[in-house]
């Protein structure tokens, strides 16, 4: 790829907590072709699985519901895409793009999605699509571990907004949005 194409490439870095943790129990199951099997959490009535976004700049994420429970680590970049998996009163446990998991109080959470490019070659740039064709002209590159809003899924293609960039990425580069998963 050209130093040109590389200009319009979007880059945000994602701070990635360290720290010990294990991948939840109730992990989503789905396979890479279909939605997760959907139940209202016990708490909002909400489906679960679902993704949110953090919208904090920091997040303590423990090892249980409850602030008698050890802090696993600390999320400090907001945006970030997580997995609902579960729900307890005012708690909700978490899994990121890792497999990481645990518990983190649901006002540190927000309702808008985002996703990060999960790329298949890292060091390669997804093209963000003027229109949701792989025909369609690029009008960014985005970097693998970009975080980015998700305005719309439809069709196997979700628009993105990131940095004032706008474009359609196919849904299968993304972790932060189901297969199949189509909104507006």
């Amino acid at each position: 790829m050209s130093a040109g194409a590389f200009s319009a490439a979007l880059l945000l870095a994602l701070l990635v907590p360290g720290g010990p943790a294990t991948p939840p129990a109730e992990a989503s199951s789905a396979t890479a072709n279909e939605m997760p099997e959907r139940r209202p959490g016990a708490s909002t009535g909400l489906p679960v699985p679902r993704f949110v976004s953090l919208k904090s700049g920091r997040a303590n994420v423990r090892r249980g519901p409850g602030t008698d429970f050890p802090i696993d680590w600390v999320y400090r970049k907001n945006g970030v895409p997580l997995e609902i998996i579960a729900e307890s009163h005012n708690w909700r446990r978490i899994r990121d793009h890792e497999g990481d998991g645990g518990w983190i109080w649901h006002t540190m959470l927000a309702g808008e999605r985002t996703a990060i490019i999960d790329g298949t070659t890292p060091d390669e740039p997804v093209p963000l699509h003027s229109t949701p064709s792989v025909e369609a002209p690029a009008t960014a590159y985005a970097e693998p571990g970009l975080v980015a809003r998700v305005t719309a899924c439809k069709a196997g293609w979700c628009r993105l907004d990131a940095n004032g960039y706008q474009g359609w990425v196919v849904q299968q580069k993304l972790w932060g949005v189901y297969p199949g998963e189509e909104f507006e």
